[in-house]
C-alpha cells in the first residue's frame, strides 16, 4: 500500500466504493488521515461499515462539515452528462475534489528515494484502445529485462493498493479517460497516448472534451518523455504541441501502417515489421510477424508504443524483442481459444467501441463476426468499410435487430444470445476462417462486463470444441 502524504490530521471524504474507493480510504488512513466514505448504494455501504470503514451520509445538510477534501472514484461523474449530487455539494462547500491518481501522484515519491541507486520511474499509458494491452507489454518486458516493475491503475492493483517503491523500480499505470480527467496530480516520468477515438462521449459532451481528458496526461503532467500514436488527427496535433521542432526527441511519434519521416525519434511498424528511427536513421528492427501473442496491425499499433516506452528505460532492441516473444497476450483481446478443423476461435470482448472491433477485423482475412451489444454514440460508421473481412455477421443483445440492419451489405443472423451464435458461426464456419467475438459494443444489456461476456464466448466455444 502506498500510505497517502499530506493529510495527517485531516479528514478525508471518499465518495465509492469499489476497488479504488476502498484502497484509498486504507491508503488515506495509513497515511494518517481520518477517512470518511459514502456510496450511492445501500449495499455497498453496508458492506464497507461490515468491513470497519466510517461512514458518513454525504447528502446530508452539513455532510461536509469539517471535510478536508472528497477523493472520487472513476465511474463516478463529476461534470458530464451531470455532476453526482455528492461532488456538486462538495463545490457548494466549496470542498476541493481528487480522485485517488492524484493522491498517488502526491505520495509516491518519499525520503527513502534520497538512499537509492536508481530513481524510480512512472509510465502512464492512455488512449482509446490498446491501452491495456501496451501496458501488461511494457511490464512484461521490464521483467524480462530485470528491471523490477510493477503494473497498475485501470488494469490490476488499484494504484494505492500497490508496494512502495523498491529501488530502480518502473510502476506501469494504465489510466482511463475517468481517472486523468479529475486528478489534481499527474507527473509521470513518460506518458503514453496510443490513440484516440470516439468513446465515453456522454462523460465528455463530445469528442473534444474526451481528447482534452487525455490531453492532459501530457500537457499537465509534464514528462520526461512522451509516446504518441500519430495515425489520428489528435495524435499528430498533441506531438507537435509537445516537440519544439522537428528534431525533438523528448516525443516518439508512432505509428502502425505508414513510415514516419522526421529528423526525430520514431518507432512504426508496416507490413509486419517494427522500425525504430533517430535522426533520420533506422537503428532497430523487428519482425512482429512471429510475436504469437501480438497479432494484427492493432496490436503492432500497442507493439510500438511498448517498445518505445522501454527504449527510454535504456532496454536494448534485442531485449525488448525477446521479451515480446515471450508475451502471452491478455485476457479478452485478440485471444486465442482453440482451434477445430481448422477453423479458428478468438475472443476479443475487450472490442467495446467500433474502432476496436473494426480493427480487429483487419486483423483476419476472412471472419464469422459474433457482435452487438450496447450501442453506444455515433453509429458503426467507422466498422462498416471492413465489411469485406466479413462472411457472415452474427448478431446478439437486447438490440441485436437495429444493430443488424445497420450492416448493409454484410450478411446477418440475428442470433440474441451467446450460446446461439457461436452455434451458428461454428457450424457455417469453413477451414481458414476466424470465428471472432468483437462486439463493437458495450456488455451491460446481457452483462455485468466484457469479462464475464468473453467468458461465456468462451465456455460456448470449449463446449463445441471439446477443451
Amino acid at each position: 500500500m502506498i500510505p497517502v502524504q499530506g493529510y495527517a490530521g485531516k479528514t478525508i471524504a471518499v465518495l465509492g466504493l469499489g476497488r479504488s474507493g476502498r484502497a484509498a480510504a486504507l491508503a488515506l488512513g495509513a497515511g494518517g488521515a481520518h477517512a470518511v466514505v459514502w456510496d450511492d448504494g445501500a449495499a455497498a455501504r453496508e458492506a464497507a461499515e461490515a468491513d470497519g470503514f466510517t461512514l458518513r451520509d454525504l447528502t446530508k445538510q452539513g455532510g461536509f462539515d469539517g471535510i478536508d477534501r472528497l477523493i472520487v472514484s472513476p465511474g463516478i461523474p463529476h461534470l458530464y452528462p451531470t455532476p453526482n449530487a455528492v461532488i456538486a455539494l462538495a463545490w457548494a462547500a466549496g470542498v476541493p475534489v481528487d480522485n485517488d491518481i492524484g493522491l498517488f501522484f502526491q505520495s509516491y515519491a518519499t525520503q527513502d528515494w534520497g538512499g537509492f541507486h536508481t530513481i524510480p520511474k512512472v509510465i502512464a499509458v492512455t488512449g482509446s484502445n490498446g491501452k491495456s494491452t501496451t501496458s501488461a507489454l511494457i511490464h512484461h518486458i521490464c521483467i524480462e529485462n530485470g528491471r523490477a516493475a510493477q503494473l497498475a491503475g485501470n488494469i490490476g492493483r488499484g494504484v494505492l493498493d500497490i508496494e512502495p517503491a523498491h529501488d530502480g523500480e518502473v510502476v506501469v499505470l494504465e489510466l482511463s479517460s475517468y481517472q486523468t480527467d479529475l486528478a489534481r496530480s499527474l507527473t509521470p516520468d513518460v506518458a503514453v497516448l496510443t490513440n484516440i477515438s470516439p468513446d465515453h462521449l456522454d462523460r465528455h459532451a463530445g469528442l473534444g472534451g474526451y481528447f482534452a481528458a487525455k490531453r492532459r496526461l501530457f500537457a499537465e503532467g509534464g514528462p520526461d518523455r512522451c509516446v504518441v500514436g500519430v495515425d489520428e488527427i489528435e495524435g499528430q496535433f498533441l506531438a507537435n504541441q509537445l516537440a519544439e521542432g522537428a528534431a525533438d526527441d523528448r516525443v516518439i511519434r508512432v505509428s502502425s501502417g505508414q513510415k514516419l519521416e522526421t529528423e526525430g525519434w520514431t518507432v512504426f511498424a508496416r507490413k509486419g515489421f517494427l522500425s525504430e528511427y533517430r535522426k533520420g536513421r533506422q537503428v532497430a528492427s523487428i519482425d512482429l510477424r512471429a510475436v504469437a501473442g501480438l497479432p494484427g496491425a492493432h496490436n503492432h499499433q500497442n507493439a510500438c508504443a511498448a517498445y518505445a516506452a522501454c527504449r527510454t528505460l535504456g532496454f536494448s532492441p534485442k531485449g525488448i524483442e525477446a521479451a515480446m516473444h515471450s508475451f502471452g497476450g491478455l485476457p479478452h483481446r485478440s485471444q486465442l481459444v482453440g482451434e477445430r478443423d481448422g477453423v479458428t476461435f478468438v475472443n476479443d470482448s475487450k472490442a467495446t467501441n467500433v474502432d476496436s472491433a473494426a480493427k480487429a477485423l483487419q486483423a483476419f482475412p476472412k471472419v464469422r463476426w459474433i457482435c452487438g451489444g450496447l450501442q453506444k454514440e455515433g453509429g458503426l460508421d467507422g466498422v462498416l468499410p471492413h465489411l469485406a473481412h466479413v462472411a457472415k455477421a452474427y448478431v446478439i443483445g437486447r438490440e441485436a435487430d437495429a444493430f443488424a440492419r445497420q450492416l448493409v451489405g454484410c450478411e446477418t443472423v440475428v442470433c440474441t444470445t451467446m450460446a446461439a451464435a457461436v452455434a451458428a458461426a461454428a457450424a457455417d464456419a469453413e477451414s481458414g476462417e476466424v470465428v471472432l467475438l468483437a462486439p463493437a459494443c458495450a456488455s451491460f444489456d446481457q452483462y455485468d462486463n466484457f469479462e464475464q461476456r468473453g467468458d461465456d464466448f468462451m465456455a460456448q466455444v470449449k463446449a463445441i470444441i471439446g477443451r
